[in-house]
């Protein structure tokens, strides 16, 4: 016997219905020559479909209309034999109805049709399986489910046949190298999508992964200084910052005072670690930490020189510190822009006149207001001829700017930062203690920041900074015992300082016999010869009409308008010229005129992408400096250009490139020149290679 899958079909459905019990039939046979009660598709009308008409032929038992025939020639089905004698109720055989002298009468005669469906639905029916209603139903049914298949099957051939999209791309092979790139980037985007979520947890409170946001920084440096020849070597620069902050330096004695390199080429390696982390305590209050390598403490520098033995660290593969470079708290309250709401339309009723346009809302600027406190990043507009980069101002400093229109937002800064605040037991070897000389940076700025559309945008400020007690003073008149006898004064020499800066003595040492009158022991510290209250405008002109990359246009101008040369004259230990010359070209005698000035400016030009986060995304720039003397506190300003610090003149060039966007590689050329006092030049040679994370 052959199987074909209709057989198949057929004898599952007829094994599965074969458990069906006979009493569960809905409905009884008619009896023969009975009419059987109209079902849903006779209202049909003439425009039943083909294969309901033959369902409908073969359960009525009679032929279409089309075959008048058919019913005459058709012979009923003798009655079956009943199974087992068993009574309405048990079990049958659907192979061998039961007995239907039993039941009530024989089934209608069935009119076999061409559709397998059909005539499976007849047999069910007719073995009381189903009743005709229910036959009729299904069989519309599966023809409704069939319109929809081949419906569903005509659009796919007609997707098929469609031709591609000019954005879309058959792919039938991905490189390697495409592979790992899509994974690292999936990859990334995960840990971002992990970074944003808010991870709890077990009582539901916001867990710490969802409050604190990891960042950090590498980047190795190799620099070469080259001296030209030409660079008083004589002993004309005196390094001030290690008179003071080691011992005091003998005045009167045989030996050289602590001076700078001014002629001796150097090259160094360079590390700077910097890790930290952006915390977010909510209710608008967020917080900040970060550590970073260093020589020593310096507020100007977070560079390590590799192999360098200094300050107890470092050399003989020596490992190194890290220092707490800043630790803050931070409180933000903002107000979007708000509009007056309008007047309700009186338009909702219909049978209310016309509504009148109703008057425009007047909309209220946004605000935003910052309170920092602890150590953290300048709050202030400048650039590195004032601030260098590095620079943490430790005290609390207050932001405020008003938003008037998306183009227009004026903004003011303004804070108390201390500087130095005065040791508890000072003097140590003294009984009654000296008076305190705290230093203080009070400063305001305030400026606007004015957009031209979307391609240009201008940054302004003005600012005024005080630095308050930071001047050196002379003591009280005594005579030192030792190089550790402190003058009352001493504390208001600075704690650091870079060079430039103009000196003069703070121990006012009587001479008497213990010194010689004046010949020896004279232990003495210096201090800054002029108080600093700094003017500063700022601006910044970003043009992105040569997108991608921006063209930026950068400079500042600082005054300090405490500076008096007069005075600064008559108690200046540096930063003097040649003396003057006789008529017969000797020098003579007396003191060398003061030479040193009270401003400062840079002018800056930037070009390439804004940011290098992007593989192949650059930057280059170039800018010229002129930092007089006294301009600006040499111990706050860039610690790299012309050694660090003030009194210099001269260019930068750089550029950068990025490898990936983690990894960039850089250069910098910094060639200085001395402004007062002998002369000093310098170039400075920068190579780096930086990763951040």
């Amino acid at each position: 016997m052959r199987f074909t899958p209709v057989t198949v079909f057929r004898c599952a459905l007829v094994a599965a219905l074969a458990t069906v019990p006979l009493s569960l039939a809905q409905d009884v046979p008619p009896s023969p020559g009975v009419a059987p009660p109209a079902g849903p598709a006779d209202a049909a009308g003439s425009e039943a479909d083909p294969a309901t008409a033959d369902a409908e032929a073969a359960i009525s038992g009679a032929p279409r209309e089309a075959e008048p025939e058919a019913a005459e020639r058709a012979a009923p089905a003798p009655p079956a034999e009943p199974v087992d004698g068993g009574p309405s109720g048990v079990e049958a055989d659907l192979f061998d109805p039961p007995d239907l002298e039993k039941n009530l009468a024989a089934p209608p005669t069935m009119v076999p049709t061409q559709n397998v469906t059909v005539n499976l639905i007849t047999r069910l029916m007719q073995r009381g399986v189903l009743t005709r209603g229910d036959a009729v139903e299904l069989i519309e049914q599966a023809e409704s489910d069939a319109e929809v298949a081949r419906a569903n099957a005509e659009a796919a051939r007609a997707a098929e046949s469609l031709p591609l999209a000019e954005e879309s791309y058959s792919v039938s092979y991905i490189p390697e190298s495409v592979r790992q790139q899509m994974r690292d980037e999936i990859r990334q985007q995960v840990l971002a999508d992990v970074r944003s979520e808010k991870f709890l947890t077990m009582d539901g409170r916001d867990g710490w992964p969802s409050r604190i946001q990891l960042f950090g920084d590498l980047r190795l440096r190799y620099d070469y200084l080259s001296y030209p020849e030409g660079n008083d070597n004589t002993g004309a620069f005196p390094n001030f910052n290690a008179i003071n902050t080691g011992a005091p330096f003998d005045t009167a004695g045989l030996f050289f005072a602590p001076q700078y390199n001014v002629d001796q080429d150097r090259q160094r390696y360079r590390i700077r670690f910097r890790v930290g982390a952006d915390l977010e305590l909510g209710d608008g209050f967020t917080g900040g930490f970060r550590i970073a390598t260093g020589d020593s403490n310096s507020p100007t520098s977070t560079n390590q020189s590799i192999g360098l033995a200094s300050g107890a660290q470092g050399g003989q593969f020596s490992k190194y510190a890290l220092w707490l470079d800043r630790a803050f708290l931070k409180y933000e309250w903002e107000s979007g822009p708000t509009a007056a709401p309008a007047a309700a339309s009186a338009a909702a009723d219909p049978k209310a006149p016309a509504a009148q346009p109703a008057p425009a809302a007047k909309v209220y600027p946004g605000v935003y207001a910052s309170v920092t406190a602890g150590r953290f990043d300048s709050p202030f507009q400048s650039t590195e001829i004032l601030f260098d980069e590095d620079l943490g101002f430790d005290g609390l400093a207050l932001h405020g700017k008003v938003r008037f229109h998306p183009a227009f937002q004026p903004f003011v800064t303004m804070g108390a930062f201390p500087i130095f605040n005065t040791d508890l037991n000072f003097s140590s070897n003294q009984p009654a203690k000296f008076d305190s000389t705290d230093k203080y940076l009070y400063a305001v700025q305030g400026g606007t920041e004015i957009a031209f559309g979307r391609k240009a945008n201008l940054k302004l400020a003005a600012a005024y900074y005080h630095f308050d007690n930071v001047q050196g003073r002379l003591s009280d008149p005594y005579v030192p015992l030792s190089a550790s006898d402190a003058g009352n004064t001493d504390t208001t020499r600075p704690s650091f300082a870079q060079k430039g800066n103009t000196y003069r003595p703070l121990r006012n040492i009587l001479p008497d016999a213990t010194n010689g009158f004046g010949t020896t022991n004279q232990w003495q510290y210096f201090g800054l010869a002029t108080e600093f209250r700094n003017v500063a405008l700022t601006g910044r002109l970003d043009l992105d009409y040569f997108e991608p990359v921006r063209l930026s246009l950068i400079g500042e101008y600082i005054r300090n308008t405490a500076f008096d040369h007069d005075e600064i004259e008559a108690v200046a230990v540096n930063n003097r010229g040649p003396l003057p010359l006789n008529d017969d070209g000797t020098p003579s005698g007396g003191i060398s005129p003061f030479e040193g000035t009270d401003t400062a400016w840079s002018l800056g030009i930037k070009f390439g992408h804004p940011a290098l986060e992007k593989r192949g995304a650059w930057q280059a720039g170039v800018a010229y400096r002129y930092i007089g003397s006294d301009a600006v506190i040499d111990g706050f300003n860039d610690s790299e250009f012309g050694g660090g610090g003030s009194n210099v003149e001269g260019f930068a060039i750089g550029a950068s490139v990025a490898l990936t966007p983690k990894v960039s590689l850089g250069f910098q050329w910094m060639s200085a020149d001395e402004i007062a006092g002998p002369p000093l030049q310098s170039d400075l040679f920068q190579f780096d290679l930086r990763a951040k994370f």
